[in-house]
């Protein structure tokens, strides 16, 4: 099976990027998507990627926690999972930030895929006593919670936007707690696009797959791709992580 996650960039000109994207998830069995933000977002990302017909998303108008989860496979089971609103106070607390916990019917049986991603650290200081390290402790705390309630026979894997990078002991304890492996363990190329005023940003975007399950991943939409408009631009602030799933 082969799985993406990749955030997609809320702004600027995500109607036109959005549109150019569609056309890549073809080749996918399961999308997760973060920073979709709007509904209307999902409608056309669903139009034009039918092969991915089954879906997963919440609200009227903003969608819940910005994610997307689109599938080739039936999804017999969803939920979201918000994440506890701590303090300090954040832009972010309008995007109701959580995780998506999809099943999904594949040929090989269930799995279960969680669709996430994390407030952002605004320091970009990991250490344990960071302010926003206590941040996304607690919701991975919250996620831990909630994954431990799952059947830990069935392939679970964590996708999605973790905004920490490999090496931070937040995500190692997380790992510990819910029992998960990262895929690209020791990879030290970022996955968010590295810019002038941030020349050496780390991974930010994750796989995590429990042990029994064999996983390879690699970056891809690195390079810019025609807009609608002739324009030529890169599809997000991030690069995607494309895994080939086996159990």
């Amino acid at each position: 099976m082969r799985l993406l996650t990749f955030n997609t960039l809320y702004r600027p000109d995500a109607w036109l990027r959005l549109r150019a994207l569609a056309p890549e998830l073809d080749g996918y069995d399961v999308v997760c998507l973060q920073e979709v933000m709007f509904r209307r977002n999902a409608r056309l990302l669903r139009r034009l990627a039918p092969g991915l017909r089954h879906h997963a998303y919440a609200g009227p108008v903003v969608l819940k926690g910005g994610l997307v989860l689109l599938s080739r496979w039936p999804i017999t089971r969803r939920r979201f999972v918000r994440y506890p609103l701590t303090s300090p106070a954040r832009p972010e607390y309008l995007m109701r930030k959580g995780a998506q916990v999809v099943t999904v019917a594949t040929g090989a049986g269930e799995l279960v895929v969680v669709n996430t991603h994390l407030s952002a650290n605004r320091d970009d200081d990991w250490s344990p006593g960071n302010r926003w390290t206590r941040v996304q402790r607690a919701e991975f705390e919250r996620l831990a919670d909630r994954l431990a309630g799952l059947d830990a026979t069935v392939p679970l894997v964590v996708a999605g936007d973790l905004n920490v990078p490999r090496d931070s002991a937040v995500l190692a304890g997380f790992l510990a707690t819910a029992g998960l492996r990262d895929v690209l363990a020791g990879d030290t190329r970022p996955t968010y696009r590295p810019t002038p005023v941030w020349p050496s940003p780390p991974a930010l975007d994750h796989v995590l797959v429990r042990p029994s399950m064999r996983a390879e991943a690699r970056l891809v939409f690195a390079g810019q791709v025609r807009l609608g408009d002739g324009r030529a631009a890169y599809l997000s602030d991030h690069y995607g992580v494309e895994t080939e799933l086996t159990w």
